[in-house]
């Protein structure tokens, strides 16, 4: 049943790649249409001026593409999925009920193969993993002289996982017990730190490739494999027995949340910059 669900899951990303690919003329002109429709027309006059503000707020012309206030839709989405998250963790509220079923259930079904595919899958989002990735993004961007970006992955990655800890000391949550556990790890549990490197990670590249890459099918292939690898890790967090349900959600929530600060951040310091006059 869980590989099961994992080919389905990479199965339906797949079409759904294919499907956008191939009615990216589709999509554009149905868009085009519902733009000129009667009634659409007749509420852009009523409310241009209200229309002309949001398109200032989420034009693309911003840092990696993303402007302030689509940044501050996630920070602030993100930030209360984390916090009514721990509210229930700490108040041991239902959702600490179904994290345990679900761990119950997940290391009763643990199988020898699937369990190795997992462990590989895991080490995707891992310490070493994670900074011989960022070492290369940031030879790369210094090579580039992508000044702007090398401040956003700075930001968001190390200072993201510092917080990770600091948040793990915060909440002392101890990691769920087995008498005969897959992997032995002596930290705290929440919020999940491999759940929230991967989010933080995955998420940084496909935003910085949507921004480089013109063509329509490896943007959209760029966000899907990110969100793929993301659920993909998290998942392994919970099948390998080291990790509650609530723990990647919250590490997931916690990582969207950092890196759209980072964005709003760094964007408004380029924004600053750009428009401060030379004396």
């Amino acid at each position: 049943m869980i590989l099961l669900g994992i080919l389905s899951t990479v199965a339906a990303l797949a079409w759904l790649w294919r499907w956008l690919v191939r009615h990216e003329a589709d999509v554009r002109n149905r868009w085009a249409e519902l733009a000129t429709h009667p009634r659409v027309t007749a509420l852009r006059t009523r409310f241009a001026p209200q229309i002309t503000f949001l398109q200032a707020r989420l034009s693309p012309a911003g840092f990696l593409g993303l402007d302030l206030t689509i940044g501050a839709i996630i920070l602030f989405g993100a930030s209360w999925i984390f916090g009514k998250i721990s509210e229930d963790v700490v108040t041991g509220d239902p959702l600490t009920a179904v994290d345990r079923e679900i761990a119950m259930w997940l290391h009763l079904h643990a199988t020898p193969t699937l369990t190795e595919a997992l462990r590989f899958i895991s080490l995707l989002a891992s310490w070493p993993v994670v900074t011989g990735i960022c070492l290369f993004m940031a030879l790369y961007f210094v090579r580039e002289r992508f000044r702007y970006h090398l401040l956003a992955l700075l930001l968001t990655l190390p200072i993201g996982m510092l917080m990770n800890g600091m948040l793990k000391y915060a909440f002392h949550r101890s990691r769920p017990v087995w008498d005969d556990p897959i992997l032995m790890i002596g930290s705290f549990s929440f919020p999940s730190g491999h759940a929230m490197a991967a989010t933080l990670l995955y998420g940084f590249l496909a935003v910085f490739a949507v921004r480089k890459v013109r063509a329509w099918r490896w943007r959209v292939l760029a966000v899907l494999a990110a969100g793929l690898l993301i659920v993909l890790i998290s998942f392994s967090r919970l099948y390998l027995g080291v990790h509650y349900l609530s723990d990647v959600l919250a590490g997931m929530a916690a990582g969207a949340a950092w890196l759209a600060l980072c964005w709003i951040a760094v964007g408004a310091l380029r924004r600053h910059r750009d428009q401060k006059p030379i004396l």
